[in-house]
């Protein structure tokens, strides 16, 4: 019982500050994500056993880069630092299916940490900005239904599942629990276009979709990294939780996805 209100009350505080400083303004979510994408680098680091300080400094650099409107960053350069975030992200599900083990050479430590990372970290604070005013509902919709697909592949997974997803990696994961996440993920994106009145329903039935498949994916490679280094979490700062790196696995991974599907977007209406 004691565990249990232990993991409750920090999964409320987590969703309580992630929530409360992305409604505030674009500056608290953007301070907010700084502080939890310096702690997420530390914990992957540690997962791949890298230290570098750099790569805290190249990822505020980037942060700074992306979001001060005087620069005016070109947008082939964002368009290019996108391509090369999901080719990355694109070769680590090859190797989640295809490989035992992700080959992590010194060189592909440090690419991976920023192309996998970092960068996926910076396309999720450009996410609600994708059509240059800040937009809150445009993350939160993302987060809610990431939320949703977790708590009912964990539900319909453990109650129905028969048949395992990826039982190498994930045991408990079951292709049951997956239809399962993703039936209510597109319940919560329908819920969200009824009462958000931003978006059409499709549009966020297609982000349900994305925020489903890729967040499972996400979360599936995050397990193998874990696996590799012989870990259960990626931290212990969230008691009951592990790791905000596991807590923020499938946003961050899903991220470059969802925000080049709204930059078609934006471009083609």
């Amino acid at each position: 019982m004691k565990e249990l209100l232990t993991r409750s009350l920090s999964g409320f505080l987590y969703i309580a500050i992630l929530l409360i400083s992305i409604f505030i303004s674009k500056y608290t979510f953007i301070g907010v994500f700084l502080i939890f994408g310096i702690i997420c680098i530390y914990e992957f680091q540690k997962l791949i056993h890298l230290k570098n300080t750099w790569l805290y400094i190249i990822f505020i650099g980037f942060l700074l880069l992306f979001h001060t409107p005087s620069l005016k960053i070109p947008i082939s350069i964002i368009l290019i630092t996108l391509g090369l975030t999901i080719i990355t992200q694109l070769f680590l599900v090859r190797d989640l299916l295809t490989i035992r083990i992700i080959p992590m050479f010194e060189k592909r430590k440090y690419f991976t940490s920023i192309f996998f990372l970092i960068t996926s970290i910076v396309f999720l604070t450009l996410i609600p900005c994708y059509d240059e005013a800040y937009d809150p509902i445009m993350i939160a919709g993302p987060l809610l239904m990431i939320w949703t697909n977790d708590t009912f592949a964990y539900l319909v997974g453990k109650n129905f599942g028969k048949y395992k997803l990826l039982e190498r990696i994930s045991p408990k994961k079951t292709i049951e629990g997956f239809v399962g996440g993703f039936l209510f993920t597109l319940l919560a994106g329908y819920l969200i276009a009824i009462f958000s009145n931003s978006l059409s329903i499709t549009l966020w039935l297609i982000i349900s979709i994305i925020m489903s498949i890729f967040g499972t994916l996400g979360d599936l490679i995050q397990s193998k990294f874990k696996r590799q280094a012989g870990v259960k979490d990626s931290g212990s700062i969230m008691p009951g939780h592990g790791g905000i790196f596991d807590r923020l696995d499938s946003i961050i991974f899903s991220s470059p996805f969802l925000y080049a599907f709204l930059q078609i977007l934006k471009y083609v209406s």
